[in-house]
């Protein structure tokens, strides 16, 4: 792997408690090339613009791409960790091929990933609650006006410094109009145009007041999917449920997580579907007791008001210590980011290394 280190870190000019989530990126970035039908080797190398890309480069004519979110932490011992990169791995290659790109190699993926974190570690904030977002992404960098496969791809690895992003319970509205998958699309990958899509219909609901959507299935609204950029959760009395992940619902790490935690801790919980109508009965009946959405960004961020056709839902106020939310957020992040047993093998430590540079 080439590495061509920065000369001065930016780290000391810049305050990271005060950034906003996504707008500061750290020294370097990873970059791995695919050209004539094969991986070139992967180089990192200052973060910037310049690598070449036109207004006719195909991903963004055709929309070849898709991307992976992760994080690195540090404990108080200065050491730093990843979180189940295993599964991101999996993941940006099932949708590389659902998107008819090349799967990324294991050891341009994994070991680019390790070298990386471990050449910025020094980025990584050490209090609980913090880390480092990285950003593994794909897409097709061929210049060409043509509506076919793309023959060339970029694979890159970028980091941003990751405080809160979102502060506070989040008021939902759930969807009766715009759709964020269909059955047999591209729902379950982490294509970069499903995201795009999601804007419009979540801005007009930032008009209403909300901060995000419920998504539910396209053809009769009726079943939760996703909610923004997150699994959903429901709680009805001690039960935790979520939709089972399907086509048009993304495998989350996050919510693979929280739920082997849940049934850990005992809570039983149902992987079925949602109708919205009998969310709405369970907060009639008082049976609701918590909603919430679980990502990588957020890890889990409670729901405080739910918007269900033309009336606004309040959702119970519960404190911590018997909010499932509150407990099983508390107990991931502490697995996360080292500062507790792993009984599930989750943690990865990233080794720090002398590398040598060219």
């Amino acid at each position: 792997m080439k590495i061509n280190k920065v000369l001065k870190s930016k780290l000391h000019t810049i305050d990271v408690n005060n950034v906003s989530f996504g707008s500061t990126f750290t020294d370097h970035m990873l970059i791995c090339r695919y050209k004539n039908g094969k991986w070139e080797e992967p180089e990192i190398m200052p973060f910037g613009t310049d690598i070449g890309l036109s207004p006719a480069t195909m991903a963004v004519n055709y929309g070849q791409a898709c991307f992976e979110g992760m994080k690195a932490f540090k404990n108080e011992n200065d050491e730093v960790f990843l979180f189940r990169p295993d599964k991101n791995f999996e993941r940006i290659n099932i949708s590389a091929k659902r998107l008819a790109m090349p799967e990324i190699p294991k050891d341009v993926f994994m070991d680019g990933l390790q070298t990386f974190v471990d050449l910025e570690r020094e980025w990584i904030p050490s209090e609980l609650g913090k880390s480092l977002y990285l950003r593994p992404v794909l897409f097709a960098s061929e210049e060409m006006l043509l509506a076919r496969i793309s023959e060339e791809y970029i694979f890159a690895i970028l980091a941003t410094v990751a405080n809160n992003y979102y502060s506070n319970p989040l008021k939902v509205k759930i969807a009766d109009h715009y759709t964020r998958a269909a059955n047999g699309g591209v729902g379950y990958t982490k294509a970069a145009g499903n995201y795009a899509a999601s804007f419009y219909p979540t801005s007009l609901a930032r008009d209403q007041g909300y901060d995000q959507i419920i998504w539910t299935d396209s053809i009769t609204h009726t079943y939760f999917e996703e909610s923004g950029t997150m699994n959903v959760m429901v709680r009805i009395n001690d039960t935790l449920i979520t939709p089972p992940v399907s086509d048009t619902i993304l495998n989350g790490v996050t919510r693979n997580s929280i739920i082997e935690l849940a049934r850990k801790n005992g809570i039983e919980v149902k992987e079925e579907k949602i109708n919205k109508n009998d969310v709405y009965k369970a907060h009639k009946d008082g049976s609701l007791k918590e909603m919430f959405g679980v990502g990588t960004a957020v890890i889990v961020n409670r729901f405080s008001e739910v918007g269900y056709e033309n009336e606004s839902l309040q959702l119970p106020a519960i404190d911590e210590k018997d909010s499932f939310a509150a407990k099983l957020k508390q107990e991931l992040l502490l697995i996360q980011s080292g500062r507790s047993e792993d009984p599930f093998g989750w943690r990865v430590k990233v080794e720090e290394k002398n590398t040598v540079l060219n």
